[in-house]
C-alpha cells in the first residue's frame, strides 16, 4: 500500500500522491489509495483509465466530486504469477475530469462526457506506476516510522521547551507583582512616617508660641506703672 503524499493538481482538482507504489509480491494483491479533491465551487466529474485494465481493479473508476470535497480511489494489483523485468512497470494511469451540473448522478453522466470532442473542457493528471520489493516496502515503512517517531520526540521536546519557557515568563510575572506590592507598602509606610513628623513639628512649635505669648502677658502684667 502506498500512503498519500505529494500530489499533482489541475485547475479542476488535485490527486494525491503523484505516483501509484504497489508492493509487488508473486500470487499476492496489493493495492494503493489515490485522493482526487475538488478545487472549484463546481460538481466534478472524473474517470479513471489505465493501459493495463486486466492488471487493475479501480473502485470507483467513475463519479462526481461534490464543491471542495474529496474522494478515495482504490486501484487493487491483482496478483501476478511473474515478476515484471527489473521490477519495472511501463502501466499508466489517467485520470480525467471535467464540470457538470450540480446534483449530477454517476448514472447521469453521458457516454461523451469525457471525450474532448464533446466540447467539453477535459483536464486530464497522468500518473506512473511504481513497484517495490516487500524488502524495499518494509525499509520504507522503517524509515518512515522512524521519522515519524524522530517527529514525534522533537515535538514533545519542542512542547516541553515552550512549557519550561511558560512556567519561567509566569514565575517573572509573579516576581514582578510580588516586588510591585513591596513598592506600594513601602510608599505607604513612608508617607505615614511624614505625615507623623510633621504633626508632632507642629505640635512642637504651637506649644512655643503659646509658651512665648503666655510670657509676654505675664511680662506686661507684672511690669511696673510710669504714672
Amino acid at each position: 500500500m502506498s500512503a498519500v503524499g505529494a500530489g499533482v493538481g489541475n485547475q479542476l482538482v488535485s490527486v494525491y500522491p503523484d505516483e501509484l507504489k504497489f508492493t509487488f509480491e508473486l500470487e499476492k494483491q496489493s493495492y494503493c489509495d489515490l485522493k482526487v479533491v475538488n478545487n472549484t465551487e463546481n460538481h466534478v466529474a472524473f474517470k479513471v483509465k489505465t493501459t493495463s485494465p486486466k492488471k487493475y481493479f479501480v473502485r470507483p473508476n467513475t463519479g462526481v466530486v461534490d464543491p471542495w470535497d474529496s474522494c478515495i480511489i482504490r486501484v487493487t494489483l491483482q496478483a501476478q504469477r511473474e515478476y515484471p523485468p527489473d521490477m519495472q512497470c511501463k502501466d499508466k494511469f489517467l485520470l480525467q475530469s471535467t464540470i457538470v451540473p450540480p446534483n449530477t448522478d454517476v448514472d447521469d453522466l453521458p457516454q461523451d462526457a469525457f471525450t474532448k470532442d464533446s466540447g467539453k473542457a477535459i483536464e486530464e493528471c497522468k500518473l506512473r506506476v511504481m513497484y517495490v520489493s516487500p524488502s524495499s516496502a518494509q525499509a520504507n515503512s522503517t524509515e518512515e516510522s522512524l521519522r515519524d517517531s524522530q517527529l514525534s520526540s522533537d515535538s514533545t521536546h519542542l512542547n516541553q521547551a515552550l512549557q519550561q519557557l511558560k512556567d519561567e515568563r509566569d514565575r517573572a510575572a509573579r516576581q514582578t507583582k510580588q516586588l510591585q506590592q513591596e513598592l506600594e507598602m513601602l510608599k505607604r509606610r513612608r508617607i505615614r512616617k511624614s505625615d507623623r513628623g510633621f504633626s508632632f513639628t507642629f505640635a512642637i512649635f504651637v506649644a512655643l508660641i503659646g509658651i512665648m505669648v503666655g510670657f509676654l502677658l505675664n511680662l506686661s502684667l507684672t511690669s511696673p506703672s510710669t504714672e
